[in-house]
């Protein structure tokens, strides 16, 4: 077997065309809205966690950033009024990024136009079949390479619970 034409290198490769083609192709939408990649990133880690906050390290584990580099963007994006940060009442060494009610704004303002653009450029031209099996693969190899993707979301979602009874 010619070593160059390995179905493995084949796999990474279209996987890293079809990012990179993807992102070329909703990043407009983003920047429109005034967000970076990583700016809707963190806000939509936001809005999609309970009480819509985290604790900066989890958000950072989420985004696969430092926490000097989350820490930046949570700067820039407080500046701009799209979060807001809470000191942590159990442990004053951590503080929470919490979007505020601007940040839901922005996103709900870019939402409809970046999900007509994920249908146009990805999941629209899978069946409901393809796109279920792939959800389930990307989760299978997600859950390896960054296990931390989800830091903070089953705690918090474990705290809501005990509030509610």
């Amino acid at each position: 077997m010619d070593p160059f034409d390995d179905p493995r290198l084949t796999a990474m490769g279209l996987f890293a065309e079809v990012f990179v083609g993807l992102s070329s192709k909703t990043s407009p939408t983003l920047a429109a809205a005034g967000l970076s990649e990583v700016d809707f990133e963190t806000l939509i880690r936001l809005a999609r966690s309970p009480e819509r906050r985290l604790r900066m390290s989890d958000l950072a584990a989420q985004t696969s950033l430092s926490t000097s580099g989350i820490t930046r963007v949570v700067d820039r994006l407080e500046r701009d009024g799209l979060v807001e940060r809470h000191a942590c009442a159990s442990d004053r060494r951590a503080s929470y990024a919490v979007l505020s009610e601007a940040g839901a704004e922005r996103l709900r303002a870019v939402l409809p136009r970046h999900v007509e653009d994920i249908e146009t450029w990805f999941t629209g031209l899978l069946t409901e079949n393809q796109l279920a099996d792939f959800l389930k693969a990307l989760r299978v190899i997600r859950d390896v390479v960054r296990p931390c993707a989800t830091a903070g979301v089953r705690e918090a979602s474990r705290a809501a619970r005990a509030k509610t009874g």
